[in-house]
This record gives structure tokens, sequence and C-alpha cells, in this order.
């Protein structure tokens, strides 16, 4: 589906920052919402998911376990 969004867990990257993050966010809502760059009546809409899928993401990347490493972090 989203073939330019990265693999954001060990062991395909170890040093994920918040705009990788945030960058496959983007990507995920342009790809599912057909908006490359939102009219003005559906920016609101469209940074809202953004943010909530970035939140979702990070929140999942802090909860994965992978076998052969660390425990997952707490939020």
């Amino acid at each position: 589906m989203c073939r330019s969004i990265k693999t954001l867990r060990p062991p395909y990257t170890e040093a994920v920052t918040e705009e990788d993050v945030r960058a496959a966010a983007l990507q995920y809502v342009r790809k599912v919402s057909g908006f490359r760059h939102p009219a003005a009546h559906n920016a609101a809409a469209f940074e809202r998911a953004v943010d909530e899928v970035t939140a979702a993401t990070e929140e999942l990347l802090a909860s994965l376990s992978v076998r052969g490493g660390t425990a997952p972090k707490k939020p």
C-alpha cells in the first residue's frame, strides 16, 4: 500500500526519530485520503489524522517486543 513508508522497528532501523514517525503517518494519511495537500476546509481534519496516527505509531513501537531484543519501553 504505502511503499515509501519505512519499517520503523529493530532490526530494520535502530534509531527512530519523531520526524521518522510523523513522516510515516503523513504518508499513510495521504494515501488513505487521496490528498497530497488537502484543501483549506479539510486541513484541520487532515492534520488531526496525522497527529493521531503519529501517536498510535509511537505507542505501537514502544510496546513491541522483538525476539532477541530488549523489552518494550513503558510509555
